[in-house]
């Protein structure tokens, strides 16, 4: 029976396995802290004890880890890495939100190594990873890209092939580089309602369903309301996705105003305390 291993099961990961169970995969899984991971072993998914474990048992190999430092590790370390001790003809699907030069590298070497590789990163946050509802951005060849779709529909229904490998990663920057300035609107026009002695909730009520409605605006615009900070997807995590979208832009030459302004601004709030709250919290900067 074909045998799915999956690291990283975290926020995001925890519901994809989920998924994958659900649709009757037989499940390997491994995280750095195996309590979080607990909660699916007593669902069905079976614990190996590190990414060699998972390399050397598995036919396809899914990571959603935090920072590429950490995607470079679990795939290039020489002691337990996926690309030195995974079978050939291993199927490598990378849904960390990364560099697209980190992508690049690893599906090269993959391919010399006689496995497939596919960047895919995911958008949608926690509830788009609960209700099985993530878009999905893929950067590979075709073939690689065919092989795994029938796992990505497991917990994804907007699955695009972008391009060669890296692409995906690139495609992740643009949607975050639009999340950046929509959240800062979405805060400034809570902070208007609200100084206008406006109905917030009223507010919120008409403008989601006109020009201005967004996923963020309805989602986040109504958590912060009800001062809802718990994370869908964490400050500290979006702050490193801006981080690489300055620095791909910088490499590319050209200015990104509104990026950089919400970066600073999440910067500001991070150092307060708050990296571990829901991207959200940016609300916090324009009440204080």
């Amino acid at each position: 029976m074909l045998k799915i291993g999956f690291i990283g099961t975290g926020v995001m990961g925890q519901s994809l396995v989920r998924h994958l169970l659900q649709n009757k995969y037989q499940v390997y899984v491994y995280n750095r802290t195996k309590s979080k991971a607990l909660p699916l072993i007593d669902e069905g998914a079976f614990w190996l004890d590190d990414s060699k474990a998972i390399a050397v048992n598995c036919d396809v190999i899914m990571t959603m880890l935090g920072y590429p430092q950490d995607v470079e590790d679990i795939y290039f370390n020489y002691v337990y890495g996926l690309l030195d001790h995974a079978k050939k003809n291993t199927l490598l699907i990378d849904l960390t939100t990364s560099t697209p030069s980190l992508a690049i590298k690893i599906a090269k070497a993959a391919q010399e190594k006689g496995l497939m590789a596919l960047d895919a990163p995911v958008s949608g946050g926690d509830s788009g990873a609960k209700n099985g509802s993530l878009t999905i951005m893929c950067g590979g060849t075709p073939e690689t890209y065919a092989m795994a779709l029938p796992y990505l529909k497991c917990f994804g229904n907007n699955i695009l092939l972008q391009g060669e490998a890296g692409s995906g990663q690139h495609t992740k920057m643009c949607n975050q580089i639009a999340i950046a300035s929509g959240i800062m609107g979405v805060c400034e026009a809570i902070k208007y309602a609200k100084s206008a002695n406006l109905n917030v909730e009223q507010v919120l009520a008409s403008i989601s369903k006109g020009a201005a409605g967004s996923w963020q605006l309805t989602n986040n615009g109504q958590k912060m309301i009800d001062n809802d900070y718990q994370p869908g997807f964490y400050i500290k995590h979006f702050i490193k996705d801006m981080r690489i979208a300055i620095d791909e832009a910088r490499l590319m030459k050209i200015n990104l105003p509104g990026l950089t302004l919400a970066e600073k601004l999440y910067e500001e709030v991070a150092a307060n305390g708050n990296e571990n709250l829901g991207t959200q919290a940016l609300i916090y900067w324009y009440n204080n």
